[in-house]
């Protein structure tokens, strides 16, 4: 056994040094100062000094050392990339920011001079702001490695100080030519051309906002952030980025620094945003004197040309958006306008000579996408004015205008907005050409093309393609034809003021004017927006109120047990509980409360004041009925319908109010039901080109589906009889025995009983109707399974006494609704055609952003039920209905891709066949006439949804997919109904159908 224990070798260390733990202790010595006194003598030095926890004053000394070098009054400058000067800087960032910021900070007078502007000026540099960020990135690694102890955590200290120091160090207008200056000083150009790529990078990526935003939302969850970095916000940055880019053109920039600075728009443009990169360079630059308008010409000489377009079609938008808010219907466009000559003007400064601007603008105003869809007029004239002196382009805008508008193609699938601004470009340009080479006009009349354009709309089965041709042949005939020979096609149409007012636009002559009108506008413009409505003071609902006073005699109640002499007197009854009584202490209530509005002026006053709960409480409740009663009654609510809407439209629930977005809602309704034709529009230009977000574009859909149902009377509001103005009507308790109540008294109810809508008030109509479609067909489809017909007797007669025994249950709905046709195309002009064709126009926009937003599900289901319940509310009487129903089904069958993988949006598809269907019942004929290949097309689709659509079973998640089996089944039935009935027409649309 002690075998097994024998070592197998052994090992004695011997020490060389004496074991210190087993030594006597000694006492220590004290222990030397560290610190290395800065004398300004050299770059080592001053690391050194910096290393060695410097005092304050030491610390000055070292920073202004190095500010002599930014002056050029040391050899060394930090701003070169040395091995020394990033060591500095990483001791500045990583040792002296955190240590010595709160004291520098503080001991300077203003942010950005005395001791923190030394500072600061050392780290304005690329390796400066390079270092800052990097550190900045590990903190914010440091605080998710221990998230519990993130409010005690140094990191987040940290955090903010380099938040601020980078704020700092970004905040003026010429803080990029600055860092580039410093970058161009480099002597040595192998060194130029990488940092310049890197300048690039930095400043066009989205690391500067990215890195903000996290560092922000991290230290504002610790409680360490008092005040939000403008750093975070896109906008804000994109704002900063374009004011510097404005500087440095108009600082005399050379060609390189130009070629930098387009380099930079380019690529700024892609973060998101660029409509206010163009706003801040426009007005910036074009707005300014020639030198500004110089370089803003030289700059797009250094753009690409795909960039070149882009900035063409954004100040295109930007002046019609801000500078032609005309209202062409309304307004006498043969009159001269300065706004107009000086857009032209503007215009004419962007494209310049350039033969490939020129080429943009052209494609602007004849593309399929272009020429301002659902803008004013204005932009259109002023876009064909830059062209007034060139006959040349003037002619190619004409033959290319003239060519699409007799395509038998675009009159059938154009959207009725693309259609009018085409037509008004058209007219246009041929007024010019008239007056420029009238001998080309007069040959273009005599053309084929001419003759077949006017001849395709006249037989086009749209009434609007129609119209639009007549107007066409009318005025151009007009131009070149006497008075006796000129086309006149006797019709109704033609003597409209809408007629008279396309014909007038070929006598139209605009001019490029000065840019002084777009001067003052913008002026006012920023003086409007500098200028915010006084914030009142907040509620003083809780606000103690003083003691009161103690005299020096007690008030003492005495109980009388014996009743009272006057027992026939009546007591006052108990006033009515509030519920701010059950307040404990009575010096808290607040007896000083605002009286509901009684003018559109003092309920805009109300919105505005975000301060006060009780005004923006009686805003919300009293908006409704305000807004419907002062509809007919003065122009308070034309005046400020728009200014209301995007109140509504924008407000946040700040204070938590019951039944807030109901409130907001039925507010917006109300609008729209009291200015439904210029609101209609409103409404839908915000919800395209709005920033809002994605809930608050869902409450714009919904006001426009139920506001043009209540238009159509297919809804009635509860805010109806509430709205109504006093009239000569009997007492309420004489009346009672002259009229004999009626159904209606529903709504002679007081607005504390208004009950809110739903939340999915329109997945519930889109359920109803869906429901009235597919009853017809359940009811045969039970029929077809009870046997043959000889055997129905009993139950036919036994429905047949239902229905004599009780009339009203058994009322069917009529096949036509009977609805005015004023009303019809109102909804069709107003609601309809902007809502698709500003669609059409989004899609084919190069903002991915709005794209992606369209094409969120929740809002693209939405918007196609929206379509559908307006299409529905138009009926089948309405004028329109051909052209309603070809740009809907082309957009339905546009969006079938995004119905992969999401039953809500084929849900909405297929309901909108089913609106269309419905509407159309009355003429299946003449819809496979006109839309055969629609007909097959979505037959085939609704089929592979049917078979692919697994439903009738009891597992999770099935009653969505029964749904849309059940809608699918309904619509094929449908179809295949009108394919089974007209098969002759669909015969040349059928071929290929398997």
């Amino acid at each position: 056994m002690d075998q097994l224990f024998t070592p197998v070798s052994q090992t004695y260390r011997k020490s060389s040094q004496p074991d210190e733990l087993l030594g006597p202790s000694i006492p220590s010595k004290a222990s030397q100062e560290a610190r290395v006194e800065f004398n300004g003598a050299s770059p080592e030095q001053a690391l050194e000094a910096l290393r060695s926890q410097p005092d304050y004053d030491n610390l000055l000394s070292v920073l202004k050392f190095l500010q002599r070098g930014l002056q050029g009054n040391d050899e060394f400058d930090i701003r070169k990339p040395t091995p020394q000067s990033a060591q500095i800087i990483q001791v500045l960032v990583t040792e002296i920011v955190p240590n010595y910021w709160t004291v520098l900070r503080d001991a300077s007078p203003e942010q950005n001079s005395g001791d923190v502007g030394v500072l600061i000026s050392c780290l304005r540099s690329l390796p400066g702001i390079n270092a800052l960020l990097a550190y900045l990135r590990a903190l914010l690694q440091e605080t998710k490695t221990d998230p519990k102890a993130v409010g005690s955590s140094h990191a987040i200290f940290n955090s903010s100080f380099i938040l601020e120091l980078l704020s700092k160090i970004l905040s003026a207008d010429n803080d990029l030519r600055t860092i580039w200056n410093g970058i161009r000083s480099l002597e040595n150009p192998t060194q130029v051309r990488p940092m310049r790529q890197e300048f690039v990078s930095l400043f066009t990526s989205a690391k500067i906002v990215s890195l903000s935003a996290e560092a922000e939302d991290t230290c504002r969850q610790a409680g360490q952030l008092k005040h939000g970095v403008w750093m975070s916000n896109s906008k804000s940055y994109i704002d900063w980025l374009g004011r510097n880019l404005v500087e440095w053109a108009r600082s005399g920039a050379d060609e390189d620094d130009l070629k930098l600075c387009a380099e930079i728009t380019a690529r700024a443009g892609r973060l998101g945003n660029s409509e206010n990169l163009t706003s801040v360079l426009f007005a910036g630059l074009l707005l300014r004197d020639g030198n500004g308008q110089t370089a803003f010409s030289r700059l797009l000489d250094f753009s690409p040309p795909l960039e070149q377009r882009k900035t063409i079609n954004m100040v295109l938008q930007l002046l019609s958006d801000k500078y032609l808010n005309l209202n062409t219907q309304d307004s006498s466009t043969t009159s001269d306008d300065p706004g107009i000559w000086a857009a032209s003007g503007a215009l004419r400064i962007v494209v310049g000579n350039d033969e490939t601007r020129k080429s943009s603008l052209v494609s602007w105003l004849t593309s399929g996408s272009g020429a301002g869809i659902g803008e004013s007029c204005g932009i259109r004239r002023a876009a064909v004015a830059v062209f007034a002196d060139d006959r040349e382009s003037m002619a190619v805008i004409l033959e290319k205008s003239l060519s699409q508008f007799g395509d038998q193609l675009y009159i059938k699938h154009a959207p009725l907005l693309q259609q009018d601004a085409h037509t008004q470009v058209l007219l246009l340009s041929a007024g010019y050409v008239h007056r420029l080479a009238p001998i080309k006009l007069t040959m273009l009349l005599r053309s084929s093309s001419y003759l077949k354009a006017i001849s395709n709309r006249i037989s086009a089965p749209q009434n609007r393609a129609r119209f639009l041709g007549m107007v066409v042949g009318e005025a151009l005939s007009g131009l070149v034809h006497s008075k006796e020979a000129k086309l006149d096609f006797k019709m109704d149409e033609m003597d409209t003021e809408e007629a008279k007012w396309y014909k007038s636009l070929v006598q139209i002559s605009d001019k490029v004017g000065p840019l002084d009108p777009l001067r003052e506008q913008f002026t006012s413009l920023k003086r409007a927006n500098k200028t915010k409505p006084p914030r009142p003071s907040k509620t003083a609902a809780r606000q103690l109120g003083k003691p009161p006073t103690q005299s020096g005699f007690v008030i003492e109640e005495i109980e009388d047990d014996e009743e009272g002499e006057d027992l026939d007197l009546v007591p006052y009854a108990k006033p009515d509980s509030d519920d701010e009584d059950s307040d404990d202490d009575p010096t808290l209530i607040n007896r000083n409360k605002p009286k509901a509005p009684v003018y559109i002026r003092d309920l805009i006053s109300y919105f505005r004041d975000m301060e006060n709960y009780d005004r923006q409480k009686l805003a919300l409740t009293t908006a409704p009925t305000l807004i419907r009663r002062k509809a007919n009654y003065g122009t308070e609510v034309s005046s400020h319908a728009e200014e209301l809407a995007t109140l509504l439209v924008g407000l946040q629930d700040k204070y938590d109010l019951d039944n807030f977005n109901d409130l907001r809602l039925q507010g917006m309704i109300a609008i729209v039901v009291a200015q439904p034709k210029k609101m209609g529009q409103w409404f839908a230009k915000t919800f395209f080109d709005g920033d809002y977000s994605l809930s608050q574009r869902a409450s714009v859909l919904i006001a426009l589906g139920l506001g043009g149902r209540e238009i159509a009377g297919f809804e009635t509001s509860e805010y109806v009889s509430a709205a109504q103005f006093a009239s000569k009507m009997l007492p309420e308790k004489v009346e009672k025995h002259y009229i004999t109540p009626s159904p209606s008294n529903r709504l002679q109810q007081s607005t504390s009983t208004l009950k809110p809508l739903p939340p999915n008030v329109l997945d519930n109509l889109t359920q109803s109707l869906s429901q009235t479609f597919l009853a017809p067909l359940a009811a045969e489809a039970a029929d077809a399974t009870t046997g043959p017909d000889a055997l129905k007797l009993s139950s036919f007669t036994s429905r047949l006494q239902t229905h004599s025994n009780n009339p009203t249950k058994s009322k069917t709905k009529p096949r036509t609704r009977a609805i005015p046709n004023t009303t019809a195309s109102l909804i069709a002009s107003s609601f309809f055609f902007p809502l698709t064709s500003r669609f059409q126009a989004a899609i084919h926009s190069a903002s991915a952003t709005t794209r992606g937003i369209l094409f969120q599900p929740y809002l693209l289901t939405l918007y196609l039920k929206t379509l559908a319940l307006l299409l529905h509310a138009a009926g089948p009487s309405t004028l329109a209905l051909s052209q309603m129903t070809t740009e809907f089904w082309d957009l339905l069958l546009g969006v079938r891709g995004q119905c992969v993988g999401d039953l809500s949006i084929t849900q909405a598809v297929l309901f909108g066949l089913v609106a269309l269907l419905d509407v159309n019942e009355t003429d299946m004929r003449g819809l496979c006439e006109r839309h055969g290949r629609e007909v097959v097309e979505s037959m085939e689709w609704v089929n592979g949804v049917f078979s692919n659509t697994r439903g009738g079973d009891a597992v999770e998640g099935g009653g969505e997919e029964n749904e849309v089996k059940m809608l699918a089944a309904g619509v094929l039935i449908r179809l295949r109904e009108a394919v089974d009935k007209y098969q002759a027409l669909l015969m040349g649309d059928m071929i290929g159908l398997t």
